[in-house]
């Protein structure tokens, strides 16, 4: 009885200091709520803000060397979805995105990121812009935590070969999914 005590014990203590979740949040978005017009495009019949919504994680898996970020439209009527943001290279220091750092004539984004190529065909955030009267659309916005400082791609990569270093370097996975009707 005397070694199961300790034993027990041990394996309490270790139960406590589990590792957080990895999680996504946002000031600007809810999960499950329709974005603001902010989030909207400007652009293809869309007039919004086209602003990038401020995102913040928490939890990120041991041996994180650097995050991505992506945003995808999954209910695009495109056959392949659609994506709107692509950022890269972010430091493992940074758990932060500003409010419209993904423009990047802005310079808000982290040292050292890089804005891929999105569906829009240019850089950076390009927001909702569901077909006028469609159905709701889900945006899910991701954080990947990777095991590489720093992907060796190009700049003006699609959203296909950005995904497909991602999957292959990622430790984890937040999301926060929104939507967007107009």
């Amino acid at each position: 009885m005397r070694v199961l005590k300790p034993l027990l014990f041990a394996g309490l203590l270790a139960a406590s200091h589990t590792a957080a979740a990895f999680e996504l949040h946002s000031s600007d978005i809810q999960a499950g709520k329709p974005m603001p017009k902010a989030q909207e495009y400007s652009g293809f019949g869309c007039d919004g803000g086209n602003v990038s919504p401020e995102l913040s994680w928490s939890g990120a898996p041991a041996g994180t060397k650097s995050f991505a970020v992506t945003a995808y439209d999954p209910d695009a009527p495109t056959g392949s979805g659609w994506w709107h943001w692509v950022i890269f290279n972010i430091p493992a220091d940074v758990h932060h995105l500003a409010r419209n750092a993904g423009d990047p004539a802005v310079h808000l984004a982290p040292k050292g990121s890089v804005q891929s190529r999105t569906d829009y065909g240019s850089m950076g955030f390009g927001g909702a812009c569901p077909p006028k009267g469609d159905k709701a659309h889900r945006y899910q916005f991701r954080v990947f935590a990777l095991n590489v400082a720093h992907l060796d791609i190009p700049a003006d990569s699609s959203a296909a070969l950005v995904g497909y270093n991602l999957n292959g370097h990622k430790l984890g996975v937040a999301e926060l999914q929104a939507t967007y009707k107009r």
